[in-house]
Parts: structure tokens; sequence; C-alpha cells
């Protein structure tokens, strides 16, 4: 790279707020109409880690389908980061999970005393006319802003040498100063800063504050190599002595992830984060910037820390994950994990789309030990099966729909279960939900260069997605339209 155009970076990356992307070098990122700032000899490179796609499985040997429910979201504006730069994301950054769960769905509310509903329908598949699709979906009970209870946050935020530019601090930065504003005055936060070592900018101030948070916010400068686990670590023991009873008590991570000393082993830092969980306390990832994001660290950090993991490619974004969707950080299930019973007798065989790393064994779905993902108020999660059914039989159940959760707090599991067996209708009679996530869903199959992706093409995706966007809470279903239609496949 010439010495002008390294001098130019930040500028460019600053553009983020304005909707142009900055450049990004994914090793398998593969340009589609150009961009004259794809800096392909950046010395880093970006961290993904490829799941191979889940296979179709016959029901008859095996018709247990048993995984962990994914709300995170950050595969989807990683893409999108991409698509604005006129590149396909790489291969192995893509989970459509994460693609399916950006979106929220217009599902209805649990029933009785029940922290979650669950809901399922059947349609033709789209990209294969032999085959149907089954969505499953679930909501968590939505609790009035007034209803909420006080949060207890430690914003822990990276300000190493390698955040030093506009599209991860700067950005970091603004996200965090909105999320303030939003404060309660029952709402405390303290911001817990690392590089070369970890250290408290801020001790745990009332959210009434916010001028006193923001002002420590201003404060951030970045320089000095990553001490991740030392933050990590100092952010959880502040969380614990400022523990709100029956609150949210919450750590939230932003970082590029690229932690260069102290524990910076994968495992290391995953056994330790599965320690911290124990306490109660919740972890949000947030990923920023690009050349050396360590994508495949941050989400199993989620993961392990009964969190979710979102990534921030521009200002919009911002406003999704620290205003629009705060109510997702208060956790109404934990533990959510899903087993599907297929009937042999109506169904030939099946894939899971998505979900490879959420897998569960079919043992773990009884077992009270099993870790699994968590759900958070008003938030939805939604899979796909793509299926072979055998030829219909009245009244005959396809499959069972068993879900499981914990409430916060209480260690004894709830059941909920739903029968599949209403006949399949054509995807364009199917309902608005099952038709974007459909969509969804095709988008996620060609960004993956999927083996199963059939006769998918950008026109039958745009059909579905056009049809479907009358529920769109913030514009997120539009915009997504806007991506398929601007990129050139």
């Amino acid at each position: 790279m010439n010495t002008l155009l390294k001098l130019l970076l930040p500028a460019i990356t600053f553009l983020v707020f304005t909707g142009c992307e900055k450049e990004n070098t994914g090793m398998d990122a593969m340009p589609l109409f150009g961009d004259p700032f794809a800096f392909s000899d950046l010395p880093e490179f970006e961290k993904y880690k490829d799941y191979e796609e889940n296979p179709f499985i016959k029901a008859a040997d095996h018709p247990l389908s048993t995984f962990s429910v994914d709300a995170d979201g950050a595969s989807y504006s990683n893409m999108r980061r991409f698509t604005h730069m006129g590149q396909l994301p790489p291969k192995a950054s893509v989970r459509i999970e994460e693609y399916i769960n950006y979106f929220t769905y217009n599902y209805h509310e649990p029933d009785g005393n029940e922290n979650v509903a669950i809901n399922a329908e059947t349609a033709t598949c789209p990209w294969n006319a032999a085959h149907h699709l089954i969505r499953i979906g679930m909501k968590g009970q939505t609790i009035s802003e007034a209803a909420l209870p006080g949060s207890n946050y430690v914003f822990l935020i990276d300000v190493s040498g390698s955040m030093n530019s506009y599209d991860k601090l700067a950005v970091l930065k603004s996200g965090f100063k909105l999320m303030a504003d939003g404060l309660k005055d029952k709402d405390k936060v303290a911001i817990v800063i690392y590089a070369g070592s970890a250290g408290v900018l801020l001790q745990s101030t009332p959210g009434s504050e916010k001028e006193k948070i923001k002002k420590a916010i201003d404060q951030l400068g970045a320089g000095g190599s990553t001490a991740g686990a030392a933050g990590i670590s100092t952010a959880y023991e502040i969380a614990q002595k400022n523990f709100i009873e029956d609150g949210n008590n919450r750590v939230i991570l932003g970082t590029d992830g690229d932690f260069n000393i102290g524990v910076t082993n994968s495992d290391e830092l995953i056994k330790m984060i599965e320690t911290k969980r124990k306490s109660g306390i919740y972890l949000t990832v947030l990923g920023v910037g690009s050349g050396n994001l360590n994508d495949h660290m941050m989400e199993q950090l989620a993961n392990k820390g009964n969190g979710n993991y979102e990534y921030i490619d521009n200002a919009k974004q911002i406003q999704k994950v620290f205003s629009f969707e705060t109510s997702r950080f208060y956790t109404v299930a934990t533990d959510s994990k899903i087993q599907i019973i297929f009937n042999p007798a109506r169904v030939e065989s099946y894939r899971l789309i998505g979900y490879e790393n959420r897998a569960l064994k079919d043992g773990d779905f009884e077992d009270e030990k099993t870790d699994a993902g968590e759900i958070g108020s008003g938030q939805t999660i939604t899979a796909l099966y793509e299926v072979v059914l055998k030829e219909a039989v009245v009244n005959e159940k396809f499959a069972e729909f068993n879900f499981k959760y914990k409430v916060p707090g209480n260690g004894d599991s709830r059941s909920l279960q739903l029968e599949i067996k209403t006949p399949p209708v054509p995807i364009a009679a199917a309902s608005e939900n099952m038709r974007f996530a459909t969509a969804v869903t095709g988008w996620g199959l060609l960004m993956k260069q999927s083996a199963y992706k059939g006769s998918l093409n950008k026109r039958m995706i745009l059909e579905l997605a056009n049809t479907a966007i009358t529920y769109d809470p913030n514009g997120f279903r539009k915009e997504f339209t806007e991506i398929v239609k601007n990129a050139g496949l």
C-alpha cells in the first residue's frame, strides 16, 4: 500500500457514518463490481471459523434434531459491510441463523405464565420444487419500559493501538454515549478500559449522572497492546460488586477481538468466560472495524458468556444495538433449547439450515446441566428446516416441536410442545413471517455459496422479500431489499 493511501486511511474509514463502507481484506472476499479502496496488501487478516453445512438426514435413521437457540446478528451486519464495498463476504463469515435472527418477526406474545411463545408453519421451498420448508419461531415476553428492572452495566472497552481508527473506537464511543442517554435513574454504569493492562475509567455511576458517564466516554483514546483477558476479569469483578438481584447484570465488551498479550489462546479465554457465566452476569460482545477483525473469537466469547454478539458497521447499526433494541439486554429465558422429533411416516429427510455451531446431543435436551442460548425481552428467534415429505396422510403430524427454557434465577426448566401438522401451503400464500424468513435464508445460502442453494437467484429473493415488508420495525427489512437489489450477482 503506498504512503498516501496509508495516510488517508483514517479519513476513509470515517465514511462509515455516511453510508459508505471502509475497505476489508477478508481472504476469500470476492469482488462484485470493484472498489478503489479494497486494499489487498494489509498485513492483518480477519479471522473466521468455517463450519460445514448441515446435511440432509433420513428421518427413519435419526428422527431427532436438537440445538440451542442463537440470538446473534453479527454475521448479517458484517455481510452488509462487504456488499457496500462491492464484495461478497468470506464464505466462512456466513452464519445463516444470524442473517435470519438479525430481524424481528411478528410473532404472538406468550400466554399465561410463560416467558416464551412458540409457533410453526410449513410451505413449499422456492429453490427446490420437490422440497418443503418448516419454519419454527419463538418470542420472548415483552416487558414494558416501566416494568424493566434496573441494569448494572460494565462497559468494557478495548483502547489498544489496533482500535485507533474511526470505524473502531470512534464507533464504540458514539454507541455507548447513545446508550447513556437512554439510561434510567435506577441503572448504573462502570467503564473498564484495557490496552497493555486493564484499568477502571469510571466506577459504577447512577444512570441519573448521564453527563458524567458521557464525559468519561469522551476521554477514551487508543494506544498500546491488547490485554483482553485482564480487562474481562476486571469487568466481571466490578459487575459482581455492584450486582442487582433480579436485575440485568451485564458486561458489554467492545473490541476488534485482537487480543495479543496475556491470555490470548481462544480455548483458554473461552474457559475463563465459562466460569464467569455462573455468576449470573451476561456478556454482550460488540465487534468493530476491519483488517484484523477476530470474528470467531468474539462469537465464541458471547456464546459461552450467555450473551449475544453484534457487529457494528454503520451509524444505523449503532441505533439498532444501543437504542432500538436495548430491551433485548433483559433476559427472559436462559438455557433455551430445541428438539424437533420428525415423523418418518411423513418426512423422508430433513436439513436444519444454519445453526451448525449450535448443535446439541439428543440427550442434552433433557439434561438440566446443558448450557444453551438466551432470549431477551421482545426478542424473536427463527429457524428453518428444508424437508423432503412423503405422500400426505390426513391429520398425521410432520413433526413435534419441543422447547425448553429456564426463567432467569430459577434452576428448573419449563417445557413447551407444538405439533406441526398443518398442511403445507405455496410459499406465496404463507405468512409474511415465513416469506421474509425464507428470503433472508435464501440470501444466506447465496452468500455461503451453498451446495444446497438449488435454483436460487436474486430475483427470487427480491420477489419474496418485497411481499413481506408490511411489518418492518425501523426499516431493516426494506434495507435488506436494497442490499439484495444493489449486489452485483
